[in-house]
């Protein structure tokens, strides 16, 4: 692996950390950071996290866009979903950010589907 390459693997997993830490600051429930590198080819990581409520989601989305626009000066390349629909994506390319009521986790059971990833982090 080049010092190049190294660095920016560093830097996605600094980012997808403090995604965690931006959802976790606005109470964000059953956090998870999966890692679905070497094998995913759509991203290398996974935030995945629940609100309680299509406000707590909108809150939530707002948050991390804001947040990861002034520390890292990136905003995501696509949102998908809204909040009033129970579940919200958002695509910063390396990292996707899924926001789910308690419901629509259960549905699309992400974990399930990528049971094979690794779990870097795990805040009830």
């Amino acid at each position: 692996m080049t010092k190049i390459h190294r660095r920016n693997v560093l830097d996605t997993l600094e980012l997808a950390r403090y995604i965690v830490d931006v959802v976790e600051d606005k109470k964000a429930e059953d956090i998870v950071l999966l890692d679905l590198r070497p094998d995913a080819i759509i991203a290398d990581f996974f935030v995945i996290c629940n609100g309680n409520s299509d406000r707590q989601l909108k809150a939530l989305s707002d948050y991390v866009r804001t947040a990861v626009k002034e520390r890292y000066e990136r905003l995501p390349f696509s949102v998908e979903g809204t909040a009033e629909s129970g579940w919200v994506l958002m695509d910063f390319g390396d990292i996707v950010v899924h926001l789910f009521l308690n419901e629509k986790r259960r549905f699309y059971d992400l974990e399930g589907l990528w049971s094979g990833a690794h779990v870097l982090l795990s805040i009830q």
